[in-house]
């Protein structure tokens, strides 16, 4: 690994826990800060390697783990945020849409049942979700995730755009 892109990770550790010390203390914006720590990743990915964005995930999620008093804010990242960015790179590499849209489906909910399943008196403690059918409640969160998806894909096109030869 090339000094720049050790330092270039550490630039971007600092980042990321710096954002995910934000979001686990501060009600309301956590989705959109785990989503800029999902990019944190991608750029890692984009400008090295692969490999380095699982090691810059890994770092991460143990700084965070060590370093953010609060630790169960830090689940969604670990469990999904975290690693999306990594699986994002991996499913796109296809380069077949409806398949591509179908594995991302599969993680999010594979990740989503997953995290319900271990950490559901973590995440629904004293929280009582809607009165709404559970269908609905599904289908708003694949809903959510498209979007989510949709708008690092954007933040992807605007960076490779931006700073193509930098």
């Amino acid at each position: 690994m090339k000094t720049k892109d050790v330092a270039l990770g550490g630039v971007l550790l600092a980042l990321s826990l710096a954002t995910l010390f934000i979001a686990s203390f501060i009600p309301g914006v956590e989705l959109s800060l785990f989503t800029l720590s999902s990019f944190y990743i991608i750029l890692m990915v984009i400008r090295t390697s692969a490999k380095a964005g699982w090691i810059f995930y890994g770092s991460s999620c143990l700084l965070a783990f060590l370093l953010i008093p609060n630790k169960l804010a830090l689940i969604p990242y670990g469990m999904f945020f975290g690693i999306y960015g990594l699986i994002k790179h991996y499913i796109e590499r296809i380069e077949k849409q409806a398949v591509e849209v179908l594995l991302k489906l599969l993680f999010f909910n594979g990740s989503l049942g997953i995290s319900f399943y271990i950490f559901k008196d973590v995440f629904l403690g004293n929280i009582k979700l809607p009165d709404y059918s559970p269908v609905i409640l599904v289908i708003g969160a694949q809903i959510f995730f498209l979007f989510y998806d949709y708008i690092l894909t954007l933040l992807i096109g605007f960076y490779q755009k931006r700073f193509r030869n930098s």
